[in-house]
């Protein structure tokens, strides 16, 4: 009996080692910033019939998934032979991604994907880093995660902060995740990691209000850095902005946000020799 277990088990991590190996990896993948717009623009490239999605807009492999290792993170895409199959309906290379938006920030992810995928194309949308922040503290008090004010949220996060690195290497901090609201819009200490395990030419760095007023355009761009011909499709806008429809910053808050972001975002603008405009 227990030879035939033992049996049914290697055959079962046979086949499953088979069929992982027969998954179209990523070509592309949107690795943040949270809160900036990453699901519409997920959503509006995988309407293009030469981007197949993958099972889940965020897979979430490479950060707090990374120990189920690279035979799961395969199984979250397509199969090869759908691709060949839709290449010969489509007459055109189909390619694949994800959206992680979490990806940006964590501190492992870039040299993860580097030894995976050190061809794939990244794409990170920056969003001005006083409304991504306000944005994100509301999303986390819809979900029931935030009790404090912003204010005293912000007061509070370099000690919620405490010790978080090291909880990523091999697991996951939920202060990390969830209450990184000035943290994650620090942009250019971000960048800085994945630069140094990228060629900056595989990196597209969109500003978010640039989607926001002109998606067509946007779209467009990602496209062409993808090599994926031109279309039309739908521009809705797929995340939801009620969080603040029932919430507003005080204004001794935003400035004190500008003025604490103001060097950050000028080395942000060094590191990418463009100017974003942002208060």
């Amino acid at each position: 009996m227990n030879l035939l277990r033992e049996t049914a088990k290697s055959a079962l991590t046979t086949y499953r080692t088979a069929t992982s190996c027969l998954r179209v990896l990523p070509g592309f993948i949107i690795i943040g910033s949270a809160r900036s717009g990453t699901t519409s623009l997920y959503n509006y490239l995988v309407q293009h019939p030469a981007i197949a999605p993958a099972l889940r807009k965020e897979v979430h492999f490479f950060d707090y998934n990374y120990q189920r290792g690279n035979s799961w993170y395969q199984g979250q895409f397509p199969a090869l032979p759908y691709r060949y199959y839709m290449q010969a309906i489509h007459r055109h290379t189909i390619i694949t991604g994800e959206a992680s938006p979490y990806y940006l920030f964590h501190p492992y992810v870039p040299q993860r994907v580097a030894r995976l995928l050190p061809a794939v194309k990244l794409i990170a949308l920056l969003r001005n880093p006083i409304e991504r922040a306000f944005s994100h503290y509301c999303w986390e008090v819809d979900w029931g995660n935030e009790q404090l004010s912003f204010e005293d949220a912000l007061e509070q996060e370099d000690a919620r902060m405490q010790g978080a690195i090291q909880k990523l290497e091999y697991g996951k901090s939920f202060n990390h995740l969830h209450f990184s609201y000035f943290s994650r819009g620090c942009y250019a200490e971000q960048l800085e990691q994945w630069f140094a395990c990228f060629p900056r030419e595989q990196i597209l760095i969109i500003k978010s209000e640039d989607m926001y007023n002109n998606p067509a355009a946007i779209f467009t761009q990602a496209l062409d850095f993808l090599h994926i011909p031109h279309t039309t499709v739908d521009f809705k806008q797929y995340n939801s902005q009620k969080s603040h429809l029932h919430k507003k910053m005080l204004p001794t808050t935003r400035q004190l946000l500008s003025e604490r972001f103001q060097p950050h975002n000028e080395r942000l603008y060094s590191l990418l020799g463009r100017d974003f405009g942002w208060e």
